[in-house]
């Protein structure tokens, strides 16, 4: 029966009262798979990635996009591949990096009727993503009501026959594929068996998984995006618990597809990729913003360093302010950034007011802590180190760093 999606259960761990809190993500067991240099799965971290707008023909300003990603932190890029010739160019794109830039591992986008595209670009790139609504495509009938078995089991066969050489080749090569199932692209059959459901993005999935295991063939990540959180979220989460139930160990590509853009596109995606990564759920991210890709990154970074997931800026601790506080919060906590955003690993808390400030910073490295008017209290960790005038602050927070042999210049 389709799943219904209103009375979806929600994980949640009972936890008694006499029990540790146990404050480690501990990330769903996946095995790791290659994406040229870089593994997504396994005991590996949780790796970020983004795509590039330029058409794949523009092979100069597609070099330029796949390297502004690359500068900021994405660690594999995809590129969209709707014919032949975007699939050769991208060939020319792979030698062009390699030759001005460095080796990039590159996704291709495979989309309708793909196999001699997809067959073509697998050459150049290191992972193919294919739709499995739209990667055999099947032309509605107006007036259909039902899919017998045989019909099911004709276009899976059809599948299976138009998927083979792919498979094989990209077996034969050690490389990757995605099957990437979208919601809004469910193949009719899966919709008339399943419903527009999460049940029929799994089972769709499934079908592809199964295709690829008969032909001896492992190296697959999986995604089930949704443009609306809970059903992207009811996806995953069944995906998961159906290739436990199965001992499947793929892992995951996680993302809330078309999630507009600005603030609310931000919290959209956080609100999706953070909630499923908090549960063990993902190997790998995209935050899809209508917005240059290279603003994607720092929100996918931003998610996996307040999960404790990676380590990638400084993570900073400072209170909202209130009537307490005894200097300008938001302009110091702007100087302190400004003066110690590149010495990534360091927790450095800036707290208003002597009242929560110790026992608020108390797992940071250092503290700026107002003491009284006029001056500050300089903390490694718990321990007050020195009381100094405010307008020094900054200066003998960086003295007391360099002083812990921690500091790096700029």
């Amino acid at each position: 029966m389709p799943l219904n999606m209103q009375t979806l259960p929600l994980a949640t761990p009972s936890v008694s009262s006499d029990a540790p809190i146990d404050t480690v993500i501990h990330r769903r067991k996946t095995r790791p798979v290659a994406v040229g240099s870089v593994i997504i799965g396994g005991n590996h971290p949780v790796v970020v990635q983004s795509m590039i707008n330029e058409d794949t023909m523009d092979i100069d300003g597609s070099v330029a996009a796949i390297r502004r990603l690359h500068e900021v932190g994405c660690e594999i890029v995809r590129v969209t591949v709707p014919s032949v010739g975007h699939a050769k160019a991208v060939k020319e794109i792979k030698d062009k990096l390699n030759a001005t830039y460095q080796t990039v591992p590159l996704v291709a986008d495979v989309h309708h009727n793909g196999m001699k595209i997809a067959l073509e670009v697998a050459q150049h790139v290191d992972k193919v993503r294919v739709n499995p609504g739209l990667y055999v495509f099947e032309k509605p009938k107006s007036d259909r009501t039902e899919y017998s078995e045989t019909e099911f089991q004709e276009i899976g066969d059809t599948i299976r026959d138009t998927l083979k050489p792919l498979i094989v080749s990209l077996r034969d090569q050690g490389k990757a594929m995605r099957i990437g199932v979208n919601h809004g692209s469910l193949a009719e059959r899966m919709l008339f068996t399943y419903g527009d459901t999460p049940e029929g993005m799994v089972e769709s999935a499934l079908e592809f998984i199964r295709i690829c295991e008969s032909l001896d063939y492992y190296n697959l990540v999986i995604s089930l995006k949704a443009s609306r959180v809970p059903v992207m979220l009811a996806a995953y989460r069944l995906m998961a618990k159906r290739m436990d139930q199965l001992g499947m160990e793929y892992p995951l590509h996680l993302g809330v597809t078309e999630a507009g853009d600005g603030e609310y596109g931000r919290i959209k995606s956080t609100a999706g990729i953070a909630t499923l990564l908090a549960d063990g759920i993902g190997d790998t991210i995209r935050v899809s913003l209508t917005e240059a890709p290279e603003k994607e990154i720092p929100v996918c970074y931003g998610i996996l360093q307040a999960l404790g997931l990676r380590k990638t800026m400084v993570e900073y601790v400072a209170c909202p302010s209130c009537g307490r506080t005894l200097f300008n919060l938001e302009e110091v906590l702007h100087k302190v950034r400004e003066a110690t955003k590149h010495l990534t690993g360091l927790d450095v808390a800036v707290m208003g007011c002597i009242v929560n400030g110790p026992g608020e910073m108390a797992d940071a490295d250092y503290g700026y802590v107002g003491k009284q008017p006029g001056y500050i209290s300089l903390y490694r960790g718990r321990e007050e180190i020195k009381k100094v005038p405010e307008d020094q602050g900054v200066a003998e927070l960086i003295n007391l760093i360099k002083a812990d042999g921690r500091w790096v210049d700029p």
